[in-house]
């Protein structure tokens, strides 16, 4: 290889994109592999049209620039791709394959595709196709584990692109034009080991230049650590480090002895928060999190962390935030030096203050959003200044740009099967500052994620309580999702266990759950059913304003059967268990309804009588949309009773507490929530 790169493999989440030098190198690879997408493929040379995007695969050990190939390939080559370049990461920094549906999920994100949460790995790699049918885009598949991972990726189109990056051969994906790479040659790595020492040290000795490029076997990675560790020590020849090098063991790859001696130089604490590095989740790293692992302050570790970019063992991510990548290919050598020289008592415990600094900073996150409560003011007040965020907008901000980060942590904090106090506790902060900050069906992919971790692990360890809450809100975002069935099943398995340990909140939640189920797939009867199943629960309990409300939809129920006597009974009762518990909003929501049963049942008198009291009430709540909707109601009521001046009183009302704006094409404003399982 004559024409090589400078940079070492970067693999990275996608959303991240790690600083890098200008490249350098690699002519003759990167022409060779531009020519092959132009290159006839087999089913062309067979007469054929080529049903799926091209695959170029770059070929590599970790090390050795093939990211940074890609990325320069991709680069080149994009304006090709008018609809874009996508990336994904098949491989997580602890060599797990990434799941497809993780990745396909990420890329209709990126497409700005709609994804459902929990939807299976066909149903979004089908929407991915479907999403790239008519695109002619570039796809980057950054590490892939194996052929499988790229084969379910691939779009069906052959005005696409696919270069995939990995370690060795595609098997099984046909017509796949691979380059692979070997080390830099003599010239390039002095090349490179000038581009961190300065010219001058490789100038005045340029034979030890060649042979510590020798030394390093010509790997990128190996060369930019030897340069960061010639950086650091203005007064050392290159013939020094050389001479280290050969003394070193020669067991392990040339990547993992300049990596060793480079580790051994430096300060103990620094060598200390390096290896902790290895706990980091997706190998992302911010100041915060190596304070964390460390133990030190914030503005210390971030004045290490710096130092560790210049000497080439981290790279700088270019986002908004202080933040740094730890490269692929150091990942296993950090987790070796960190088996060997720490105790596991003190990984634990390194790893424990890192979750809690994290559970810190998403109770500040989602308690920014809450300046109206006295409580969560002087919550955040005692918080440590570094812990605080300026802004709302600062903290959705964070929360986005370490989303990988924070997900990853989450994996991580139940990856030993254990479901342990810290682990609940991230989990349900991440939960609030995700729905606070993006919203709940913003966010359902993630809380979905989130969730089916807790209820592996509650499945595993048999722990029916916390699968009985894993499975509620599974259930959930399956009903927001339209699988309703699918939630039904959730449900009914969430009131078994939460019937196993006598936990009347997850039982009385299951069965009006279960029954909203059936409401929404057209069986009235058992609806009304679950719903009384669980308004037992609740009066027992002596819970009335869930009582009223469950009143409430048992009323709805009944409203859509037809049986419009039962419909009245319940929702008088609704209204009655409101006005005990003093909501008068819900009264007036309550008093709304009943008017309308009233209505439907002939009884136009009563209903307006009935809409009259429940305007006043709504008056009362300070609820004006409610207002405006029930005058709305009213006047609708008047003029099918043949009094249209009446009416016009009652819609003018309805426009003045609005501000004159025209409801009748402001859905929203007219309509009157009833109870439902989201309420």
């Amino acid at each position: 290889m004559t024409d090589q790169v400078v940079k070492t493999d970067d693999a990275r989440p996608a959303g991240s994109t790690a600083v890098q030098p200008e490249f350098l190198g690699r002519t003759r690879e990167l022409k060779e592999l531009r020519a092959d997408i132009e290159r006839a493929g087999l089913d062309t040379l067979a007469g054929r049209k080529a049903p799926r995007a091209r695959v170029l695969l770059i070929a590599g050990r970790p090390g050795s620039g093939r990211t940074a190939l890609a990325a320069e390939l991709v680069r080149q080559v994009a304006d090709r791709y008018p609809d874009g370049v996508l990336r994904a990461r098949l491989t997580d920094p602890d060599g797990t394959p990434v799941p497809v549906e993780r990745a396909a999920r990420d890329l209709l994100a990126a497409l700005e595709e709609p994804a459902p949460a929990g939807a299976g790995e066909d149903d979004l790699t089908d929407a991915l196709r479907t999403a790239l049918a008519d695109r002619r885009v570039l796809l980057l598949l950054d590490d892939a584990a194996d052929a499988e991972q790229v084969d379910a990726l691939l779009p069906d189109s052959p005005d696409c692109l696919v270069v995939a990056v990995s370690e060795g051969p595609l098997t099984g994906i046909s017509d796949v034009r691979p380059c692979t790479l070997g080390g830099l040659d003599a010239k390039s790595g002095v090349e490179l080991l000038a581009r961190h020492t300065g010219s001058v040290r490789v100038t005045v000795d340029p034979r030890a230049a060649e042979g510590l490029a020798e030394e390093c076997q010509g790997q990128p990675a190996a060369l930019v650590l030897a340069g960061g560790w010639l950086a650091a020590r203005p007064n050392a020849a290159v013939s020094d480090l050389a001479k280290q090098l050969r003394a070193e063991d020669a067991e392990g790859t040339a990547l993992t002895r300049v990596f060793r001696l480079a580790h051994a130089a430096l300060p103990a604490s620094a060598a200390r928060m390096l290896r902790l590095l290895a706990l980091a989740p997706a190998g992302l790293v911010d100041p915060q999190t190596a304070s964390a692992l460390a133990g030190c302050s914030v503005d210390s570790a971030r004045g290490i962390l710096d130092d560790f970019v210049a000497l080439g063992f981290l790279h700088a991510v270019d986002c908004p935030l202080p933040q740094y990548e730890v490269p692929a290919c150091l990942h296993p050598e950090l987790r070796v030096l960190a088996a060997h020289h720490e105790r596991p008592a003190e990984l634990q415990l390194a790893r424990a203050r890192m979750l809690e600094r994290i559970v810190r900073l998403l109770q500040a996150c989602r308690a920014i959003t809450e300046t109206d409560s006295p409580q969560a003011r002087q919550k955040l007040l005692e918080m440590p200044r570094t812990l605080r965020f300026p802004t709302p907008r600062a903290a959705a901000e964070w929360l986005r740009l370490t989303r990988p980060a924070l997900l990853a942590a989450a994996r991580l904090a139940v990856a030993d099967g254990e479901l342990d106090t810290l682990a609940r506790r991230l989990m349900s902060q991440l939960v609030r500052a995700t729905a606070a900050h993006v919203g709940t069906r913003a966010a359902a992919p993630d809380l979905y994620e989130i969730h089916s971790l807790v209820l592996d692990v509650a499945a595993r360890r048999n722990l029916p309580r916390e699968r009985a809450a894993a499975l509620l809100n599974l259930g959930d975002l399956d009903a927001r999702s339209g699988r309703t069935e699918d939630a039904l099943v959730r449900y009914r398995d969430a009131l078994d266990a939460g019937r196993e340990v006598n936990d009347p909140y997850a039982t009385g939640r299951a069965m009006e759950s279960v029954g909203a189920a059936h409401l929404e797939l057209g069986d009235v009867d058992r609806a009304a059913d679950w719903f009384g199943r669980a308004l037992v629960e609740r009066l027992a309990r002596g819970e009335r304003a869930d009582a009223a409300r469950l009143y409430g939809r048992i009323a709805a129920a009944h409203t859509v059967a037809g049986r419009y006597g039962e419909a009245l009974r319940n929702w008088r009762a609704a209204v009655a268990g409101h006005r005990r518990g003093g909501d008068a909003g819900a009264q007036a929501r309550a008093l709304g309804e009943l008017a309308r049963v009233q209505e439907y049942a002939g009884r136009s008198e009563e209903s307006l009588r009935t809409c009259r009291e429940a305007v006043e009430w709504a008056r009362r709540a300070e609820d004006p949309r409610l207002q405006a909707a029930l005058h709305q109601r009213a006047a609708e009521t008047l003029e099918r009773l043949g009094d249209p001046a009446s009416a016009g009183l009652h819609r003018s009302a309805a426009e003045q507490i609005l501000g004159g704006s025209n409801l009748q094409n402001d859905p929203d404003a007219c309509e009157i929530r009833t109870a439902s399982a989201e309420d």
